[in-house]
Protein backbone atom coordinates (compact mmCIF):
# COMPACT_ATOMS: atom_id res chain seq x y z
CA UNK A 1 0.00 0.00 0.00
CA UNK A 2 0.78 3.84 -0.72
CA UNK A 3 0.23 6.96 1.56
CA UNK A 4 -2.54 7.47 -0.79
CA UNK A 5 -4.39 4.26 0.60
CA UNK A 6 -4.45 5.42 3.97
CA UNK A 7 -7.52 7.38 5.86
CA UNK A 8 -7.38 9.22 9.01
CA UNK A 9 -10.52 9.72 11.20
CA UNK A 10 -11.62 13.39 12.29
CA UNK A 11 -13.39 14.17 15.84
CA UNK A 12 -16.68 13.97 14.23
CA UNK A 13 -15.86 10.15 13.14
CA UNK A 14 -15.44 11.49 9.45
CA UNK A 15 -12.93 9.47 7.31
CA UNK A 16 -10.47 11.39 5.87
CA UNK A 17 -8.54 10.15 2.82
CA UNK A 18 -4.89 10.87 2.25
CA UNK A 19 -6.17 10.91 -1.59
CA UNK A 20 -7.67 13.76 -0.67
CA UNK A 21 -3.68 15.61 -0.51
CA UNK A 22 -2.81 13.85 -3.43
CA UNK A 23 0.22 16.27 -5.56
CA UNK A 24 0.42 18.43 -2.22
CA UNK A 25 3.35 18.19 0.40
CA UNK A 26 2.18 16.56 3.88
CA UNK A 27 3.60 17.46 7.28
CA UNK A 28 2.05 14.43 9.35
CA UNK A 29 2.66 14.64 13.23
CA UNK A 30 1.43 13.19 16.41
CA UNK A 31 0.41 16.28 19.00
CA UNK A 32 0.18 16.58 22.54
CA UNK A 33 -0.91 19.43 24.55
CA UNK A 34 0.80 19.34 27.63
CA UNK A 35 4.43 18.55 26.94
CA UNK A 36 7.26 20.53 26.92
CA UNK A 37 7.56 20.47 22.66
CA UNK A 38 3.86 21.73 22.61
CA UNK A 39 5.03 24.77 21.20
CA UNK A 40 5.86 23.17 18.18
CA UNK A 41 2.24 23.80 17.52
CA UNK A 42 3.02 27.54 16.81
CA UNK A 43 6.01 26.75 14.24
CA UNK A 44 3.81 24.33 12.58
CA UNK A 45 1.01 26.89 12.11
CA UNK A 46 3.36 29.29 10.77
CA UNK A 47 4.45 26.77 8.20
CA UNK A 48 0.84 26.23 7.04
CA UNK A 49 0.37 29.68 6.98
CA UNK A 50 3.31 30.07 5.00
CA UNK A 51 3.03 27.27 2.29
CA UNK A 52 -0.72 26.31 2.60
CA UNK A 53 -1.38 28.53 -0.43
CA UNK A 54 1.57 26.56 -2.53
CA UNK A 55 0.12 23.47 -1.53
CA UNK A 56 1.28 22.41 1.99
CA UNK A 57 -0.95 19.96 4.42
CA UNK A 58 -0.98 19.13 8.08
CA UNK A 59 -2.30 16.01 9.62
CA UNK A 60 -2.54 16.51 13.29
CA UNK A 61 -3.18 13.72 15.23
CA UNK A 62 -3.83 13.91 18.86
CA UNK A 63 -1.74 10.95 20.72
CA UNK A 64 -2.30 10.33 25.07
CA UNK A 65 0.54 7.18 24.34
CA UNK A 66 3.32 9.21 25.91
CA UNK A 67 2.72 9.99 29.84
CA UNK A 68 -0.39 10.93 29.20
CA UNK A 69 0.21 14.29 27.80
CA UNK A 70 -3.39 14.36 26.17
CA UNK A 71 -5.98 13.60 27.95
CA UNK A 72 -8.42 15.87 27.10
CA UNK A 73 -11.45 14.92 24.43
CA UNK A 74 -11.01 15.89 20.81
CA UNK A 75 -12.88 18.86 21.73
CA UNK A 76 -10.99 19.86 24.49
CA UNK A 77 -7.72 19.52 22.46
CA UNK A 78 -8.87 21.94 19.74
CA UNK A 79 -9.69 24.43 21.68
CA UNK A 80 -6.69 24.20 23.90
CA UNK A 81 -4.81 24.66 20.06
CA UNK A 82 -6.76 27.43 18.61
CA UNK A 83 -7.21 29.30 21.88
CA UNK A 84 -3.22 29.03 22.01
CA UNK A 85 -1.93 28.70 19.37
CA UNK A 86 -4.65 29.85 16.67
CA UNK A 87 -4.09 26.50 14.78
CA UNK A 88 -6.25 26.61 11.88
CA UNK A 89 -4.74 23.67 10.17
CA UNK A 90 -7.39 20.39 11.09
CA UNK A 91 -6.66 17.92 13.72
CA UNK A 92 -7.73 14.24 13.17
CA UNK A 93 -9.60 12.30 15.87
CA UNK A 94 -7.11 11.53 18.70
CA UNK A 95 -5.50 7.79 18.43
CA UNK A 96 -2.66 5.91 18.99
CA UNK A 97 0.72 5.81 17.05
CA UNK A 98 1.90 2.34 18.49
CA UNK A 99 1.41 -0.82 19.76
CA UNK A 100 -1.61 -3.10 18.74
CA UNK A 101 -4.25 -0.01 18.23
CA UNK A 102 -1.95 2.24 15.99
CA UNK A 103 -3.75 3.74 12.97
CA UNK A 104 -2.81 2.35 9.71
CA UNK A 105 -1.08 5.76 8.79
CA UNK A 106 1.49 5.60 11.18
CA UNK A 107 2.34 1.44 11.36
CA UNK A 108 3.09 2.54 7.32
CA UNK A 109 4.91 5.72 8.24
CA UNK A 110 6.75 3.97 10.57
CA UNK A 111 7.79 1.33 8.06
CA UNK A 112 8.67 3.51 5.70
CA UNK A 113 11.04 5.84 8.32
CA UNK A 114 12.54 4.26 11.02
CA UNK A 115 13.96 5.62 14.21
CA UNK A 116 17.12 6.80 13.17
CA UNK A 117 18.12 8.74 16.28
CA UNK A 118 17.39 12.10 18.38
CA UNK A 119 20.34 14.18 16.85
CA UNK A 120 23.21 16.26 19.42
CA UNK A 121 22.29 18.62 22.17
CA UNK A 122 20.59 18.80 25.85
CA UNK A 123 16.95 17.56 24.36
CA UNK A 124 19.04 15.04 22.21
CA UNK A 125 20.50 13.37 25.39
CA UNK A 126 17.53 13.76 27.56
CA UNK A 127 15.45 12.43 25.28
CA UNK A 128 17.78 9.16 24.80
CA UNK A 129 18.61 8.65 28.79
CA UNK A 130 14.38 8.93 29.70
CA UNK A 131 13.68 6.03 26.78
CA UNK A 132 16.84 3.81 27.71
CA UNK A 133 15.49 3.89 31.10
CA UNK A 134 11.95 2.79 29.83
CA UNK A 135 13.52 0.39 26.60
CA UNK A 136 16.64 -0.58 26.33
CA UNK A 137 15.74 -1.34 22.79
CA UNK A 138 14.55 1.82 21.90
CA UNK A 139 17.05 2.42 18.85
CA UNK A 140 16.53 -0.48 17.42
CA UNK A 141 12.29 -0.56 16.51
CA UNK A 142 10.36 2.00 14.49
CA UNK A 143 8.38 3.12 17.06
CA UNK A 144 7.25 6.44 17.84
CA UNK A 145 9.32 7.52 20.68
CA UNK A 146 7.42 10.88 21.84
CA UNK A 147 5.08 13.48 20.53
CA UNK A 148 5.33 15.95 18.64
CA UNK A 149 7.69 13.21 16.04
CA UNK A 150 7.12 14.62 11.94
CA UNK A 151 6.99 12.59 8.80
CA UNK A 152 7.14 14.82 5.54
CA UNK A 153 5.46 13.08 2.06
CA UNK A 154 6.67 15.00 -0.95
CA UNK A 155 4.11 15.89 -3.82
CA UNK A 156 4.21 12.05 -4.90
CA UNK A 157 3.21 10.04 -1.73
CA UNK A 158 6.38 9.22 -0.75
CA UNK A 159 7.50 9.47 2.97
CA UNK A 160 11.06 11.41 2.23
CA UNK A 161 11.69 12.40 5.58
CA UNK A 162 11.02 11.19 9.96
CA UNK A 163 12.03 14.49 12.52
CA UNK A 164 12.01 13.46 15.66
CA UNK A 165 10.86 16.11 18.52
CA UNK A 166 14.58 17.07 18.92
CA UNK A 167 15.08 18.44 15.62
CA UNK A 168 14.84 22.34 15.75
CA UNK A 169 11.28 23.37 13.83
CA UNK A 170 13.63 25.83 11.96
CA UNK A 171 15.04 22.73 10.18
CA UNK A 172 11.52 21.22 9.22
CA UNK A 173 10.29 24.22 7.73
CA UNK A 174 13.45 24.42 5.52
CA UNK A 175 13.00 20.66 4.49
CA UNK A 176 9.64 21.56 3.84
CA UNK A 177 10.44 24.62 1.72
CA UNK A 178 12.76 23.19 -0.38
CA UNK A 179 9.81 21.02 -1.43
CA UNK A 180 7.51 23.93 -2.51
Amino acid sequence: MAFYDYSVETPSGEKVSMKDYEGKVVLVVNTATGCGFTPHYKDIEDMYEKFHDQGFEVIDVPCNQFAGQTPGSDEEIHEFCTLHYNTKFPQMKKADVNGENAIPLFQFLKEQKGFEGFGKGPKALAMGAMLAAIDKNYKNNPDIKWNFTKFVIDRKGNVVARFEPTVKMSEVAKFVEGLM
